[in-house]
């Protein structure tokens, strides 16, 4: 029954999180609606949003949409602000954090409405030196979120990196997958070390994974920003729910 839960669901989750990041916020909840322990359940999680994590970065690296200077930058950046978010994350309640974001998200869903094309931030370029500090300033900010929270990392990483950064669709996707890729294996590390990980489901779920990574990939490669943006949609709206739920039910 775990795995016939959590498969479907692990590959949807691949399909998204290739394209627009925020798979977890599929998969993650599958694994708890199959009964697994909370720490079981996010270190299974991250064994199989890694595993496809890793074939879209190969992809979307073997597309050109990798920049090596933005990823040199940001993925250092991110892995600091990641084990900064953690440590912050052990000594403060998450409440307020949870009530802020559902504030935010609001004008996140207009702001991805209202830009129709994703690479017009793009047309307007802006120095190279400007554009690998704002990499390097977003990847260190979100990787806190991500290690303090988590729930559309990579949405937020893409959306501030076209509108920032002015890095276009496909490259910030690259840029993303390098950052998603590197914090996911850090953090899969840990929860190996500490035998939270169901070897048999993980791997398992993590070949669906693979399976929705590669279609979404294939799909973004095709379509850019005119698949990213509503999918973008989807995922914001998904974390909208999962806070009122945290916040007024949980």
């Amino acid at each position: 029954m775990e795995f016939l839960i959590v498969c479907p669901l692990a590959f949807v989750a691949g399909f998204v999180d290739a394209i627009a990041g925020g798979g977890g916020l599929i998969s993650l909840p599958a694994y708890i609606f199959a009964g697994l322990p909370v720490h079981a359940a996010l270190g299974t999680n991250k064994l199989s949003s890694s595993m496809g994590t890793l074939i879209a970065t190969i992809r979307y690296s073997l597309s050109g949409y990798m920049v090596r200077t933005f990823v040199i930058v940001a993925v250092p950046c991110a892995l600091v602000g990641s084990w900064l978010g953690s440590n912050l994350a052990l000594v403060t309640g998450d409440f307020a954090f949870k009530i802020m974001m559902l504030a935010v998200l609001p004008f996140v869903a207009f702001f991805v409405l209202k830009t129709k094309d994703l690479d017009a931030f793009s047309k307007d370029e802006i120095p190279c030196n400007r554009a690998l500090a704002l990499t390097a300033g977003i990847a260190l900010t979100v990787g806190v979120y991500d290690g303090f929270y988590g729930p559309g990392t990579g949405t937020f990483l893409m959306l501030l990196l076209t509108a920032l950064a002015h890095q276009d669709v496909r490259t910030a996707a690259g840029t993303t997958k390098a950052v998603n890729l590197s914090t996911n294996l850090a953090a899969l590390s840990v929860f190996l070390v500490n035998g939270v990980v169901l070897l048999p489901l993980g791997l398992t779920a993590g070949a669906f994974n693979i399976l929705g990574n590669y279609m979404g990939a294939g799909s973004f490669k095709k379509k850019g920003s005119g698949i990213a943006r509503p999918i973008m949609l989807v995922v914001i709206a998904l974390f909208a729910a999962k806070l009122i739920f945290d916040i007024f039910i949980s």
